[in-house]
């Protein structure tokens, strides 16, 4: 008989551990070591000789969010590393790659700066429409749900536009997770995302991966983050992993608190515009109940102005100035401070994990403030 399905927790936790051996750790723990001993023989073949293309506690981190996306996986020291080894290995002079208009800011930045000096063309688009044509385009990345504004695409109907074009398709990951949505079985030739947000979400390490079902593109990733040096360490991959075992739990909290906190601005009189795809009148919540397991824990929304949001985060207990997102602490941040292209008084506000009714009246009572 097969085996029925395992829920997400169950496939958190065991993913990517090696072989149990009797006497030692079902995660073993983080491998150090730049040069490995050599075969005197054979030399290093079949075996691990060197840090940066080989590590153990790197392969079992990157077999963990493999099975979990789906396909094979790459792990980067950052998000930023996985875009740019996508970007740059992928394209050529007169090349045209489409980005999203309203996803995270530096992914266009690098584009700018990177791109387009190379004789790349670089396009952008909104998440939720509407798209060029994509005839003669080479690769088209999207980021749903986008990071700030949370708009959602159709990840299918993208996917099939961009391939009868001729052009590969990738998919940012980073805000829903592999347990939010897999892309690669709605036809993505490639995953991209930033582990350093929910998907580790202790705020302690930094790390990217890509994930695909392409072996050739997966060659080409692997030369090319082995060349430029971009393997994450030992004790980050090892933490990663660690962190894995709990990413079902933390995600129900999250998106548990995000549901309530939205109900919450939704209904004060200090909040213009509330986004969060799990609300029913959210434009994102058609296509995310469709096409998402479940809605993350982020939330935004607009005050009136950076003063006001200044008062928000002064008079709030719980919420932690910060900018990053799906930590186990509420965190929000005023995306404009950055230059992200985003209004003034927008807030990009990540729930963690704490009570729901804590964080409710916490956040209510620092509105009332603003």
């Amino acid at each position: 008989m097969s085996q029925p399905p395992l829920g997400d927790s169950t496939r958190v936790l065991h993913a990517g551990l090696p072989p149990l051996v009797p006497g030692q750790p079902f995660l073993p723990g983080p491998v150090f070591a730049a040069p490995f001993v050599l075969d005197p023989v054979t030399g290093g073949e079949g075996i691990d000789w060197y840090g940066r293309p080989h590590n153990a506690s790197r392969r079992h981190l990157e077999t963990a969010i493999g099975e979990l996306e789906g396909g094979d996986c790459l792990a980067f020291t950052t998000g930023m590393a996985a875009i740019g080894a996508t970007l740059l290995s992928l394209l050529h002079p007169g090349d045209t790659v489409v980005l999203p208009a309203d996803g995270y800011f530096t992914t266009r930045a690098f584009a700018r700066a990177e791109l387009a000096p190379r004789g790349i063309e670089v396009l952008t688009a909104p998440t939720a429409g509407p798209y060029p044509q994509f005839e003669g385009v080479r690769l088209v990345l999207v980021e749903t749900p986008a990071n700030p504004g949370l708009d959602v695409c159709d990840l299918a109907e993208l996917a099939a536009a961009a391939h009868a074009a001729g052009a590969l398709f990738a998919v940012d990951n980073t805000t829903a997770t592999p347990l939010g949505q897999r892309p690669l079985e709605l036809g993505a030739d490639l995953v991209v995302a930033s582990g350093t947000k929910a998907l580790t979400g202790h705020s302690d390490l930094l790390l990217g991966y890509i994930a695909t079902r392409d072996g050739d593109l997966l060659a080409r990733l692997r030369s090319w983050r082995d060349s430029t040096g971009g393997s994450p360490s030992p004790f980050d991959s090892w933490l990663a992993h660690r962190s894995l075992a709990t990413l079902d739990l933390r995600l129900a909290r999250q998106t548990a608190n995000a549901a309530a906190v939205a109900d919450v601005l939704a209904a004060h009189p200090a909040v213009d515009r509330v986004r969060w795809p799990g609300r029913p009148d959210d434009p994102a919540y058609a296509v995310a109940s469709r096409q998402m397991a479940r809605v993350p824990g982020v939330v935004t929304f607009d005050l009136r102005g950076e003063a006001e949001v200044a008062r928000f985060l002064t008079a709030t207990a719980l919420v932690i100035p910060a900018t990053s997102f799906g930590g186990l602490h509420t965190t929000a941040d005023r995306r404009a401070q950055w230059g992200d292209d985003a209004p003034p008084g927008l807030v990009r506000l990540s729930c963690g994990v704490e009570d729901t009714a804590d964080l409710v009246a916490d956040i209510t009572r620092a509105l009332d403030a603003v």
